[in-house]
Order: structure tokens, then C-alpha cells, then sequence
């Protein structure tokens, strides 16, 4: 069944207008308990949402194309909203309004241990707390094959609504952990026979290479570690790392975005 919305004081729209601390608290959002809701905007990042296989609680939509969703959402549980393009411009509040846009359940999280038994190309976030950048690293290693991403407890949410919005729902194809120490995990992973890439410009005292030099043979299981744009990696990371690698870059630039960066060694070492 499809319900039009008349009004934008409506009730049933309330969820729309929730950031993150309402969807979900930090705890949350921080551990590997899969609580609470996260909203996804636009018909794109909806359609994945449901092709993932995550609940939908309400979906809002143009009405012109709620017929494209209102099955899957009546069938996982869901309810199914149209309203004027006013209406949900007003709601959402991002200015423009969005032919569909969907609260879900937020799905439970992969075990980090579980992710890692599976996996051979692996990215590692330490301290990248900007959503828009963990959303478009999710976006780039999945499009370039990479298995899994593991976060500390002090990254950004892959579900995000801006991490979610920039990786245009890709992050649903990416499988992705929190994990508590992240140098104990990365000593996990070179037990295991990874590689461990640590991404610097540079270093005081560690040779860095450059991306474009290292070898590595396609059976070698890799992980990607890459840390905050201001501190960068950590020393627990660093410490675990078997290789630095950098990007060149052209004269008087000495970085480039996490994010960026990212997309360059998910390129070059996959």
C-alpha cells in the first residue's frame, strides 16, 4: 500500500528530519552491535539499501516512481510514503527534493575476525573520522575488487547519511568491521601472511617507497592502512606496517586527500 502525505507536520514524517544523533547514539554507531537506524537518500542508495537486503522501516518517494519500490519495501515490512516535491524538499532540509529517500534498520556489522578469514584485500582506517571520506573510500575499493574495510572506533560511520549519500550506497557491497586496537589487528594480519602498506608522504626515520615501485604477487593477501589527514597513521600503526608507501606528487604539494589517496593504492596494488 501507498500513502500520500498531505502535509509536511504530518507525523509519519518526523523520521526524515533525524540526524545522526537521533538515529543512532555514538556508542552505537561505534560498535559491532548494529543498532538503531540510518537514512538513505536518493533513489540510487534506496534501491541498493533494499537489494542488501536491509529493512526498511519508511520509505518516501516522488509519486511518480513509488512504484519501483513499494513492493520490495511491503514485502521486507516496510511502509511506503508520497508527498510533493515541496514536502519533501522541506523535510529532508538538503534543499532539493529527492525522488526517494529511506529509514532502515541498521543491518547487523561483520565480525572483523569472521571478515578477515575471507578476505585478501583489505583496507584498514585509523582515525579517518570524515564521513564524506570513509564514504568515498567505501565507493573506490569496492569498485576496484578490495574485500573489506576495518575500522577503529574512531572513524566515521560508513552509514552516515553523508558517507552513504558520497559512496551512492556502494558501501553495501563492501562488508566492513570495527575492530577495538587497530595494531593488534594488524599483527593479526601479518600472522595470517599479509601484507601491511602503511600510506605516509613521509616518514622521520622509515624508508617510505614510492606506490608505483612496490611489487607484490597476486596471491599475496594486502592491507591498506590509512590514517587521519592531520596526524596520519598512528604509531600502533606504523609499528605493524612491513612497508610505507607514498604517491608522488608534483613539486610544492605535499598531500593529498585520505580519500584520494585511497583510490590511488586500491588502484595500483590490487
Amino acid at each position: 500500500m501507498i500513502i500520500d502525505i498531505e502535509s509536511a507536520s504530518d507525523e509519519r514524517l518526523h523520521a526524515f528530519r533525524w540526524r545522526e544523533r537521533q538515529l543512532t547514539t555514538i556508542a552505537q554507531r561505534k560498535s559491532v552491535l548494529g543498532e538503531g537506524m540510518f537514512i538513505a537518500e536518493g533513489d540510487l542508495v534506496v534501491r541498493r539499501a533494499l537489494e542488501a537486503g536491509c529493512k526498511p522501516d519508511v520509505v518516501l518517494c516522488d509519486p511518480k516512481c513509488a512504484h519501483e519500490f513499494a513492493e520490495s519495501v511491503h514485502q521486507a515490512g516496510g511502509t511506503t510514503l508520497t508527498a510533493s516535491a515541496d514536502i519533501r524538499r522541506e523535510v529532508t532540509g538538503l534543499g532539493v527534493p529527492l525522488d526517494a529517500i529511506g529509514v532502515f534498520l541498521r543491518p547487523p556489522i561483520s565480525d572483523a575476525q569472521e571478515l578477515i578469514n575471507v578476505s585478501t584485500r583489505i583496507i584498514v582506517l585509523d582515525c579517518v573520522d570524515n564521513p564524506s571520506n570513509v564514504g568515498t573510500i567505501a565507493r573506490s575499493a569496492a569498485a576496484l575488487g578490495w574485500n573489506a574495510l576495518l575500522l577503529d572506533s574512531t572513524s566515521a560511520d560508513p552509514l552516515a547519511r553523508r558517507a552513504l549519500r558520497v559512496s551512492m550506497g556502494t558501501t553495501f557491497k563492501l562488508p566492513f568491521a570495527r575492530v577495538s586496537n587497530v595494531g593488534e589487528t594488524l599483527q593479526l594480519l601479518a600472522a595470517l601472511g599479509f601484507s601491511i602498506v602503511g600510506m605516509t608522504p613521509h616518514h622521520p626515520t622509515k624508508k617510505v617507497e614510492s606506490l608505483r615501485e612496490i611489487r607484490l604477487a597476486d596471491n599475496q593477501p594486502r592491507a591498506v592502512v590509512l590514517g587521519s589527514e592531520r596526524q596520519g597513521l598512528s604509531d600502533a600503526a606504523l609499528e605493524h606496517c612491513n612497508v610505507l608507501a607514498r604517491v608522488e606528487m608534483a613539486d610544492g604539494i605535499d598531500s593529498l586527500n585520505v580519500a584520494a589517496a585511497t583510490a590511488i593504492a586500491c588502484y595500483a596494488l590490487r
